[in-house]
This record gives structure tokens, sequence and C-alpha cells, in this order.
């Protein structure tokens, strides 16, 4: 029987009551899932669903608008042949939509009708959108010092926005304590926390699979702040080993910003640093919720880390545009890494290496335009 499941202490709760941590407010994951075979991909089920086989359970009705099946484009990037995995195209823009459309299918499933959820970003849009699909309420919790032009997406879903006083961290500690209180009437559907986000971003692996023939790539590099795509790579590619479907695992690396990368920091063994304002806001992630976990898994998988100074993501992201790849510098990051990797040899040549591109440029037009020196839009 599937649980929720604390990894650090091997602890477990049933999985038939809604929870989005441990009883000591500690991070979970679930236990692991045997996975599936070719046989039990459902080729009439909408984009990322035809795995619904692989989650813990099926809901009766998913909140489905299409995400997932992203293209997998081949470009040359710095002496290397690479497959750029396009997964900002989804009905919001960014690579969260995997996570919030299962995650909120699952709840939903379970008897959950209004969310919480902390973020001004893509997880915030991809949640209140979800929400919005599935008919659920949402509330999403932002710093007060947040651009409203931050929030329109979630907005323009319905959800309501709570303006909250401090800094981002204040933000997040407001949301716990909402998520704990009974009488908000709101279940804390968090993107960094809940393991059933885990669970969607986790099809990027099945996907990539399918994609490459039933085979597993050598390597991909993934744009890393709070590890959900790494995690979910790492418990995809996991199933689909148990299930004996490919016979290793790829290797794993993740991208951060020098700025603020912690956690590729603690697997290159530097000290810790003091953040940093970063092009790569997406990721700039000072305290992650799962480091254990994120590191473990790019320990598992023979993969590593990479720390980005800001002019190689900025010259990544016109780069990727100057190829027809529009994305957020968050994950042109990535691109940046691939070239690091190539140099020296961690990614040899010939070898079949999957970067992902988690967000579209079009929610950073600011920053393009202060990268070509067009000033203030």
């Amino acid at each position: 029987m599937t649980a929720y499941l604390d990894p650090r202490t091997g602890q477990t709760w049933p999985l038939d009551a809604p929870r989005w941590c441990g009883d000591a407010g500690q991070p979970l994951m679930l236990t692991d899932l045997p996975g599936i075979g070719q046989d039990a991909i459902d080729p009439a089920a909408p984009g990322l669903w035809r795995y619904a086989a692989a989650l813990p359970f099926r809901p009766a009705a998913p909140i489905a608008m299409g995400e997932g099946r992203t293209p997998l484009v081949p470009r040359a990037w710095e002496g290397s042949e690479a497959l750029f995995k396009c997964e900002w195209m989804m009905p919001t823009g960014s690579f969260k939509d995997r996570g919030a459309s299962v995650m909120l299918s699952l709840l939903r499933d379970q008897g959950i009708t209004a969310v919480l959820e902390d973020s001004s970003g893509n997880g915030g849009a991809a949640i209140a959108t979800y929400a919005a699909a599935g008919g659920m309420r949402a509330r999403i919790l932002v710093p007060d010092s947040t651009s409203p032009a931050k929030t329109v997406q979630s907005r323009a879903a319905g959800a309501e926005i709570q303006l909250t006083p401090g800094s981002r961290q204040d933000c997040a500690d407001e949301a716990l304590r909402q998520g704990n209180d009974p009488e908000s009437g709101f279940f804390y559907a968090s993107h960094n926390w809940h393991p059933f986000f885990l669970q969607g971003t986790k099809t990027l692996a099945y996907e990539l699979w399918e994609d490459l023939g039933f085979e597993a790539p050598d390597a991909v590099v993934i744009p890393c702040g709070a590890g959900s795509n790494v995690l979910g790579c790492d418990i995809g590619f996991g199933e689909l080993l148990r299930a004996g479907a490919i016979p290793r695992l790829p290797r794993l690396y993740a991208a951060q910003p020098a700025h603020c990368g912690p956690m590729a920091r603690a697997f290159l063994g530097l000290p810790p640093e003091p953040p940093r304002p970063t092009v790569a806001e997406g990721t700039a992630i000072a305290q992650p919720i799962r480091p254990a976990e994120v590191l473990g898994a790019l320990r598992r998988s023979g993969g590593g880390a990479v720390l980005l100074e800001e002019g190689e993501i900025t010259a990544a992201a016109l780069g990727l545009a100057r190829q027809g790849l529009y994305v957020e510098p968050t994950c042109a990051q990535a691109a940046a890494a691939l070239g690091r990797l190539s140099a020296d040899g961690s990614i040899r040549p010939g070898e079949r290496v999957v970067v992902v591109l988690t967000g579209t440029g079009l929610k950073a037009t600011p920053r393009y335009a202060e990268f070509l020196g067009l000033g203030p839009v």
C-alpha cells in the first residue's frame, strides 16, 4: 500500500487522509511505487494522463488541460548536440502545470475543495489556474512588496491574493501557519511541500522515456530551485528501473545560479554563502525544504551540479532565443550548464542529453528588455 513517508525516519502515514507534512512539520515523500511499462500507458488519455497508472491512485475526473507531451527539440549548443525539452509549452507557461494538474486532481478526489499556496510566480499561477479549472477555491499568499504585474495571471483565474507583510520567508511562514490552522478553510497545497506535486513532475521522466523510443537518455540537465524536477526525474526514472523498463538511471545534473545555489554548493563541497539577487530568480530559493533528497538524487544517478555566473545565464538566454527557444533566464541556466559539463568532459560526445527548459520567456519580457538595452517596458 502506498503511504506518505518521512524519508529521514521511515515513518509512514496512510494515504486516505489528506496531509501535506508529517506530525512534526517535516516534508514528506511517498513510499516507492512499482512503476509501469509500455503496456500500461493509456494512449487515449490527454497529455501526461497517459501515465495515470503510475500514480498512487487514479482520480475519477482528472483536472486536465493538455499539460504534458511537450516538444523535444534537437539543437547544437556550444559544440554539443542536445535535446531541449520545451516544458514551457503548457497551459500556464511553465512546467509547474504537471505538478498542479496531478496534485489538485488527487486532492480533489480526497475531498479537498479550497487550496492555499505561497508563490507570486509560476507555482501560484499554476495552482490558481488548475484550481479554477477544477472548480476549487484558491488563495495565493505573496509578499506585500510584490509587483501587481506578478499576480495578474493568478487574479485573472479568480484566486484570492493575500498580501503578506515582510519578506518571502515571512510569506512562507504565514502560509505554514494557515496550513496548520483547520479553521482557515484552506488546505495547504504547496508546490514545494506536497508530495503529490512530485507525482506530477515525475511524468517528465516517463515522457522522456517514451519520447526516446522507450529508452532513457544518458543525462538530463535541469534548472534547480526547490528541486521538484530533479526529484520528479529521480522518482520517475527510479520507477522505470524498478519496473525493468530501463537498464540504468540517467545522470541528473542540477543547474543553479552562483548568486543563490545552496544545493549546488553543498554538492560541490563549497561553504554556504548569503543569497544575492540573480536573473535566474525562479531558482533563487535560499532555504529549500528537501536538500538531502535532492542531493541524494544527484549522487544516486552519478550526476552532479553546476553553479552559473550571471553573465553565463544571460548569454545562454539570448543564445537560446536566437535559436528560436524564448525561455525564462531561470531555465536558460540549464543550457549554460550543458556548455560547462561538455567542456569539462562530464558529458561526452555522442551521448544523448536532454536539457529541460521550464518557463516561457514571455513572463520575463522586462528582463529581456534589460538584456537588450531597451530600458523599462
